[in-house]
């Protein structure tokens, strides 16, 4: 491997991945057989700008102050994009950005990177892409919307029955089931997929290190997969989800924060659902096709970089940058101001050139991930950050970089700005919700998180440990302002 490697990160967005083992990623596992797996691995927040932000800065949301989706903050401190680029770095970013203000080319990067969420299907560069591979423009027919009082006007010709709809607006998030008609190339996926490939092609012989980050818009909704990867779940049998069933009631008033069709006029989910169990088994088939398919894309980039011959020369890390809560707790969509595994949990694995795959248990979330890769290119950022490298892990015998971990959200944002701070810890997870009802989870026996604990006097020393514990770390990386931890008694 060259002294100072190449750096490719592949991201995907709100991944359902933590108990949903009927999804068929067979690239990725694939690639997990030559790399470190994290089976611990979690968001530092379920929402897509915050832990966006944190990915690129190393530093949790209440120090890069990027709170919420649609109130980006400006960008106070250094990114790894910079870092990489002063230590002699070309960075090329294809993708997703909604990190905050401006785009990824802003911070020393070149590639493709729409502003805010963003929507490629709009672009100049993407209807290039079609003319040049003889492709028709994108269509889908609609399934189910899951509407809420800004759809319509949002997306005024998002229709059940709809079987020519385009992602023609500002941004392309619908909240809906459906499929796409046209071949698969036409998903942003593949499009994506393809100028990553092409730019691979481009730097194969390039005697200059490169970092490459692709972030991919889904499998985030809409769940739009082509008809070949919904074939490859025609005929499997999905079981009901463990903790489709719970009735929340022992959880904090933030669960039934949800949209209609699943929610009732005032905003809180209905339970038990709306729909039976049969029907979200087929929501969940169509969920899990798209997460084929964006495996399918991403996977492709994996294979180019063996084919133009810089495997031995690069690393590779694949993450997501959250979770999905789909079909969970009652009958979720999307997610919201709560910390359920379901939206916690992340797919993290990284391949090393040289070095064996394994698995590790170590508690890491993405605080780490920028540290980590800058860790590999030989520096570091200058200034104080929150999280630490993994390269002790993934190429040495360290073990772990931390005992607990703790992790944030300040509410979805657009309805719900409810704090929400979790910390776990050996075979415990606590989460203090604000002004509203603690919980306890013993992940080792409730794995679906359906028995809050905190009510029991049996646990309540452990419940005592945790809050201390969880105020403690909240001061130690620097959020002295905690006083919304007030206890309900």
């Amino acid at each position: 491997m060259k002294k100072k490697p190449n750096i490719v990160m592949i991201v995907s967005d709100h991944q359902l991945f933590r108990h949903h083992d009927e999804i068929k990623r067979p690239c990725f596992e694939a690639f997990t057989e030559t790399a470190t797996s994290f089976e611990h691995a979690c968001c530092t927040t379920p929402l897509c700008g915050p832990v966006r932000r944190t990915m690129l800065t190393g530093l949790y949301p209440h120090n890069h102050r990027n709170l919420y989706n649609q109130e980006p903050a400006p960008f106070e401190r250094d990114t790894y994009l910079e870092v990489l680029d002063a230590a002699g770095y070309d960075n090329y970013v294809f993708g997703k950005w909604h990190a905050g203000p401006g785009t990824a080319l802003d911070h020393r990067s070149k590639g493709f990177s729409p502003a805010e969420y963003g929507n490629p299907y709009i672009t100049g560069i993407y209807k290039e892409y079609l003319e040049k591979n003889h492709l028709p423009a994108p269509l889908h027919v609609i399934d189910t919307v899951f509407a809420n009082e800004n759809t319509a006007q949002t997306f005024p010709s998002l229709v059940e029955g709809n079987n020519a709809y385009t992602c023609d607006q500002y941004w392309c998030g619908e909240p809906c089931f459906g499929k796409t008609v046209t071949p698969k190339e036409t998903h942003e996926a593949f499009f994506l997929s393809s100028l990553a490939c092409e730019k691979l092609k481009d730097l194969q012989h390039s005697e200059k290190p490169f970092h490459m980050r692709i972030d991919f818009w889904g499998p985030h909704q809409p769940y739009f997969p082509t008809q070949e990867y919904l074939d490859l779940y025609k005929d499997v049998k999905i079981p009901r989800y463990p903790n489709f069933d719970d009735n929340l009631a022992d959880k904090p008033k933030t669960y039934r924060h949800m949209n209609k069709p699943i929610a009732d006029d005032t905003g809180n989910l209905v339970i038990p659902s709306v729909f039976p169990w049969e029907e979200w088994s087929r929501y969940l088939k169509i969920a899990y096709a798209h997460s084929t398919m964006v495996d399918d894309a991403a996977g492709q980039i994996v294979n180019q970089i063996k084919k133009f011959g810089l495997e031995e020369d690069t690393i590779i890390l694949w993450t997501s940058d959250h979770g999905d809560a789909l079909a969970s707790h009652g009958g979720m969509f999307d997610k919201g101001s709560f910390m359920t595994e379901e939206t916690i949990r992340i797919p993290l694995a990284i391949r090393v050139p040289g070095y064996d795959a394994k698995k590790s248990d170590a508690l890491v979330h993405s605080i780490d991930f920028a540290p980590t890769v800058l860790d590999f290119a030989g520096t570091h950022f200058t200034d104080k950050i929150d999280g630490v490298s993994l390269v002790p892990i993934i190429v040495g015998d360290k073990q772990a970089v931390r005992d607990s971990l703790l992790l944030e959200s300040f509410g979805q944002g657009y309805r719900d700005r409810t704090k929400v701070r979790t910390l776990i810890k050996g075979k415990y997870k606590y989460n203090f919700t604000e002004n509203d009802r603690e919980e306890l989870y013993d992940l080792s026996s409730d794995p679906y998180e359906l028995r809050n604990l905190a009510q029991d006097s049996d646990y309540r020393m452990i419940l005592d440990s945790f809050y201390t514990d969880c105020i403690s770390l909240m001061e130690d990386y620097g959020e002295s302002d905690h006083a919304f931890m007030q206890r309900i008694q």
